[in-house]
C-alpha cells in the first residue's frame, strides 16, 4: 500500500485529485466548527450533556461532532445516506426505477436527482426535530424568525455536504460520502484518547483495559483487511472453436466472488437505519433521548437488543448489496454467449443457480464476520468499563474506506500505464 501511495504521489493528475479531496475535507472540518446563527453555546453545551448517550453519540460521531455544537453541518451526510437506502429499496419495488438503473449514465443521474429530493425532505424533518425537540429548551428564547433561519442553515448545510460528497467522488479520490463519514469518525478519536487519559489520572480506567482494547482494535484492522481481500475463485473454462484457419478459446480463467462485496456500505447503511429511532425521538427533546439511552445503554436487555438489531441489519444489507453487485443470471448468460462454462456445471440456469449458491454462502460468512467485528468491541467496552466514542463499526468503516481509496488509486495507476502504452 505504501509503495502504491509513493508511486501515485509522482503522478500530477493523482496529486491534483488528492489536493482537491484534502481541500474538501478541510472545508468539512471547518464547517463542523462554525455554529449556526442565534444560539447560546453555553446553553447548548448544557443541553447536550443532559441527553448524551449511545444513540446521540453515534449521530454526533457521524457528523464529526457537529451535532453537539449545532454547527452548520450538524446533520452531516446522514439524510443523504438514508435517502440512498430508500431509493435503492424503491428500485427493487418500482419497475420504472429499475428500468432507470439499466439506462446507463442518464438513468443514474435521474436516480441521483430523486435521491436529492428525498434528502431535502429528510433534512427538513431532522432540522425541525433538532431545533424544536432535541435543543428546544436551549433555543426556547429564539424568535420564530430566528428558528426559521436556523432550520434553513441546517438544511443548506446538509445539501452543501451532499454536493461535496458527490463532487469528491467525481473529481477526487475514493467515495466522497464514505470519506466524509471517515473524517467524522477520525475526528472523534482524540476525544476518546482524552477520556482514557482522564480515566487513568482519576484511576477510573486501568492500563490493562486500555491495552486489551488496543489489541482488539489491531485485531479488527487485520481481520477487516483479510475479509476485504478474501475471495472465492470459481474456475471458468472456454470451449475451443475454429474460425477459418484459426482456433479461438480453450483458455481457463476464474470469477472472483468477494467475501465482502459491499465493503463498508452494509455497516454505513445499518448505522443510518439505527439512527432513525434517535432521529424520531429528537422531536421529544431530552425526555425521548433519555428514555432511549436508558433502555439501550443502561440495561443489559436493551444493550443486547441494540446489538442484535445492528447485526441483523448488517446481514440484510450485505445480502442486499450482493444482489445488486453480483447478478448471477447476467453472469451465466454472458458465459453461455461467449462459450464459457463452469467445469461440471451445465450452462444456463444450472450455472446461474450454482453461482447464486456460492455467492449466498460466501456473503453469509462475510456478513457474520462483519457483525462479529462490530459487536465484539461494544461488548468489550461494556465489560472493561472503558468509555469509547467509536465502536467496532467505526473502525471497520475507517479501515474499509482506506482500503477502497488505495484500490482506486491503484486502478488509476494501472489505467495511466495502459494509456501511456497506447500513446506510444
Amino acid at each position: 500500500m505504501l509503495d502504491i501511495i509513493k508511486r501515485a504521489a509522482k503522478e500530477e493528475e493523482i496529486r491534483k485529485k488528492f489536493y482537491f479531496t484534502l481541500m474538501m475535507l478541510v472545508i468539512y472540518r471547518l464547517g463542523n466548527n462554525i455554529p449556526i446563527p442565534f444560539i447560546d453555546t453555553k446553553a447548548l453545551a448544557n443541553a447536550y450533556s443532559n441527553i448524551e448517550g449511545t444513540l446521540v453519540d453515534y449521530l454526533n460521531m457521524l457528523t464529526g461532532g457537529g451535532l453537539s455544537t449545532l454547527s452548520i453541518f450538524a446533520l452531516g451526510v446522514q439524510p443523504y445516506i438514508t435517502a440512498s437506502i430508500v431509493m435503492q429499496l424503491l428500485t427493487v419495488v418500482i419497475p420504472r426505477l429499475e428500468e432507470l438503473t439499466r439506462e446507463g449514465e442518464q438513468g443514474r443521474k435521474t436516480i441521483q436527482k430523486y435521491t436529492r429530493y428525498v434528502t431535502i425532505a429528510l433534512a427538513i424533518f431532522q432540522a425541525i426535530a433538532i431545533t424544536n425537540g432535541l435543543y428546544g429548551a436551549a433555543l426556547s428564547s429564539a424568535t420564530g424568525f430566528q428558528k426559521i433561519v436556523m432550520n434553513v442553515v441546517l438544511i443548506g448545510g446538509t445539501m452543501f455536504v451532499t454536493w461535496m460528497g458527490e463532487t469528491m467522488t467525481e473529481k477526487g479520490l475514493g467515495n466522497g460520502t464514505s470519506l466524509l463519514i471517515f473524517m467524522g469518525i477520525i475526528a472523534s478519536f482524540p476525544r476518546t484518547i482524552s477520556r482514557w487519559k482522564e480515566g487513568l489520572h482519576y484511576n477510573t480506567t486501568s492500563v490493562l483495559a486500555i491495552a486489551i482494547m488496543v489489541i482488539l482494535i489491531v485485531f479488527i484492522v487485520i481481520a477487516v483487511v483479510l475479509i476485504s481481500e478474501g475471495e472465492r475463485r470459481i474456475p471458468i473454462q472456454y470451449a475451443k472453436r475454429v474460425v477459418g484457419r484459426k482456433m479461438y478459446g480453450g483458455q481457463s480463467t476464474h470469477i472472483p466472488v468477494k467475501v465482502n462485496m459491499g465493503n463498508v456500505m452494509p455497516i454505513i447503511f445499518a448505522s443510518a437505519v439505527l439512527a432513525i429511532p434517535s432521529t424520531v425521538s429528537l422531536f421529544f427533546g431530552g425526555g425521548g433521548q433519555s428514555g432511549l439511552t436508558a433502555f439501550f445503554n443502561k440495561t443489559a436487555f436493551g444493550f443486547a437488543v441494540y446489538l442484535t438489531i445492528q447485526s441483523a441489519l448488517i446481514l440484510i444489507f450485505a445480502y442486499f448489496y450482493n444482489q445488486i453487485q453480483f447478478n448471477t443470471v447476467e453472469y451465466a448468460k454472458q458465459l453461455q454467449q461467449n462459450g464459457g462454462f463452469v467445469p461440471g456445471i451445465r450452462p444456463g440456469k444450472p450455472t446461474s443457480d450454482f453461482l447464486a449458491t456460492v455467492s449466498t454462502r460466501i456473503t453469509f460468512i462475510g456478513s457474520i464476520c462483519l457483525a462479529l467485528l462490530t459487536i465484539v468491541p461494544a461488548i468489550a467496552s461494556r465489560l472493561l468499563g472503558l468509555e469509547i466514542s467509536f465502536g467496532g463499526s467505526s473502525v471497520i468503516i475507517v479501515v474499509g474506506v482506506i482500503i477502497e481509496t488505495v484500490k482506486q488509486i491503484e486502478a488509476m495507476m494501472t489505467m495511466k500505464q495502459y494509456k501511456g502504452f497506447l500513446n506510444r
